[in-house]
């Protein structure tokens, strides 16, 4: 059977893709950010899985406000990387996991999870820009991907609790899944920023770590934070975290199993105007 053997939640900053694109990792100012990263990319040669099922925001690129999906997976062959308004980033197309998708949007809605199926759809920086941090400049990505997009963009958005418990639905999708293949869940996306209004450019370093350690040890509990607090304490695009508990709650200890393993761990600020979070879970069977 298809089983999760790891989460991995990193922002999605636009900019850290731009510096890729342009050759300005090894700057001072980018140089502290993706040292982050450097251990990260070594684990996931390691561990290289089959299929990234990978939570993402669309920024109003496959999706306008003509249409909002609280939740839609994409269940085509390939996505191809979007332009945002300056062409699209020089990075390989994204290859799909029909199968897989198919499956686990049937097996989700059967558990009362409405899905939007999404069968042409083309990806934004909050896809392309962790699949370059985890893998660096490559010819193609080494792993089949299965775009998740959920609306936290235009309110009402999904709660914490909400995305915790399609977390745990997704996780039963996948290991019902007759095929034995590797899969692991990335949530993206936060941390702290807010990039309009009086409070432009906050960022709460303090906040921003608690959440990483309840995210580790207590999701539960984080899952029932409001939306309140997270515009209150995290800042107006800081409702972005929740899209982390649909990974965190995919991880085998929510249905009972062992707690995962930290692998890695890392928070810098600032990149551009925003914080950036990083962590990896190793799941425990």
């Amino acid at each position: 059977m298809a089983r999760i053997t790891a989460s991995v939640y990193t922002s999605h900053v636009p900019a850290i893709g731009a510096a890729m694109d342009l050759g300005k990792t090894q700057e001072p100012y980018w140089q502290k950010v993706f040292s982050g990263y450097e251990f990260s990319r070594n684990w996931e040669k390691e561990n290289k899985p089959d299929v990234v099922f990978l939570v993402f925001n669309d920024h109003a690129t496959a999706f306008s406000l003509e249409m909002i999906p609280t939740f839609a997976i994409g269940t085509a062959a390939e996505f191809q990387p979007a332009d945002e308004g300056w062409g699209p980033r020089p990075v390989p197309k994204v290859i799909g996991a029909p199968d897989l998708a198919s499956h686990i949007a049937h097996s989700v809605i059967q558990q009362d999870f409405d899905l939007t199926i999404v069968n042409k759809m083309d990806v934004d920086h909050g896809l392309t820009v962790p699949l370059s941090l985890m893998c660096g400049d490559v010819k193609e990505w080494p792993f089949k991907v299965i775009p998740f997009a959920v609306n936290v963009v235009q309110y009402p958005v999904p709660s914490g609790m909400r995305c915790f418990k399609l977390g745990q639905a997704i996780r039963k999708a996948i290991e019902s899944f007759d095929e034995d293949l590797n899969v692991q869940i990335w949530g993206t996306g936060g941390m702290s920023h807010q990039l309009q209004g009086p409070r432009a450019g906050l960022i709460n370093k303090e906040w921003d770590n608690r959440f990483l350690d309840r995210l580790i040890d207590d999701p539960q509990g984080l899952a029932e934070v409001s939306h309140i607090e997270y515009v209150k304490e995290a800042g107006s695009e800081g409702i972005e975290l929740v899209m982390w508990l649909i990974a965190r709650g995919a991880m085998a200890d929510v249905a009972g199993g062992k707690k995962p393993t930290v692998r890695h761990r890392f928070y810098h600020v600032p990149a551009s105007n925003t914080a950036v979070g990083h962590l990896i879970l190793e799941n425990n069977q």
